[in-house]
């Protein structure tokens, strides 16, 4: 079989070809139709090293068919279409009864296309992020970058009914897009100041809940900004993962101000899991505008250089397997 492989050597992705996984009793195997790549993670933290990276660890967003069930693994059977905690690869062997992130396989309903399926994950962590600022109905969101993190979170955001959300962006595609989705306002940082048109909106009292999502080189910068839109009293989230240089915090500005990491609780996953689901099947949250490229499997060092070098044209990119 075929899998995605990140060896020693900056911007070096390969497919590369190995025998297909044997399953133990508490595990599936799962023959893969599409895979999301994630550029936070993937990018950033895969792409970009020098060093070889763990197959393992290329990709977290998979959808198939369950071509083998182990033993001991219940609620699954053979034929089942399935979303995964899985990397890029024609087939996987998943851990099914004792995994490290529960759950790890999920059925997927029939209203949920299998593209769509592949942001099962993304949809999790958004709404468990979204959960953590226990915002309500009455206050101003601010969520500083609209890539995949930011877009997922904006939509759970609205459809949680968590008051007015502001989405903020640099890129004139991302920011048409959250206007699609539904954020209340849009914040065009490019032809803009961001912490200005905030404070504008909120009428100089800056926001409840500033979620920071910005990635890559940005996040540093973003996270300045961040600090300047969120109002006394209120709550900095970060979640976006960062590059290069420490994230400058300046006392001055985040005293009587809350500020956390953004943390994926997991006793509360499976309900998150579960409301993503539900999310998704009820088109609630709109992944399907997300996705801007796919490429056939064996193209796959094109789609990484293209997330890479053309962040103004994509947002979510999809790895299609098969003939």
């Amino acid at each position: 079989m075929k899998r995605v492989a990140k060896p020693e050597g900056q911007f070096n992705v390969v497919i590369e070809e190995v025998d297909v996984p044997k399953i133990g009793s508490t595990e599936v195997l799962i023959r893969t139709e599409c895979t999301l790549i994630s550029r936070g993670s993937e990018i950033w933290r895969r792409y970009i090293r020098p060093e070889a990276i763990a197959h393992s660890s290329m990709g977290y967003s998979l959808v198939g068919t369950l071509v083998e069930v182990g033993a001991k693994v219940s609620g699954l059977a053979l034929g089942d279409r399935v979303a995964a905690l899985a990397p890029h690869a024609e087939y996987v062997a998943v851990e099914a009864v004792e995994p490290r992130n529960r759950p790890s396989v999920v059925l997927l309903p029939p209203t949920v296309s299998s593209e769509i399926g592949t942001f099962w994950p993304l949809a999790t962590s958004s709404v468990l992020w979204m959960w953590q600022t226990q915002a309500g109905a009455e206050d101003t969101m601010v969520i500083l970058g609209q890539g995949l993190v930011g877009s997922g979170c904006m939509q759970v955001a609205k459809a949680e009914q968590m008051g007015r959300v502001i989405a903020v962006d640099a890129l004139p595609l991302r920011c048409e897009l959250a206007r699609q989705l539904g954020a209340d306002e849009i914040v065009d940082a490019g032809v803009e100041d961001p912490v200005e048109a905030v404070q504008g909106l909120t009428e100089g009292r800056g926001a409840d809940i500033v979620v920071e999502a910005v990635g890559g080189r940005a996040g540093a910068r973003a996270f300045v900004q961040a600090q300047d839109m969120v109002k006394r009293g209120g709550l900095l989230q970060v979640i976006g993962l960062y590059e290069d240089e420490p994230l400058p915090l300046d006392s001055s500005k985040i005293q009587g101000r809350r500020l956390i990491g953004g943390y994926l609780d997991p006793g509360r996953r499976p309900k998150g899991s579960e409301r993503a689901l539900q999310l998704l099947a009820e088109q609630q949250i709109q992944m399907q505008k997300m996705i801007t490229h796919r490429f056939h499997f064996t193209e796959g060092a094109a789609a990484f250089e293209l997330l890479y070098n053309r962040l103004e044209e994509t947002m979510a990119v999809l790895l299609v397997w098969g003939e």
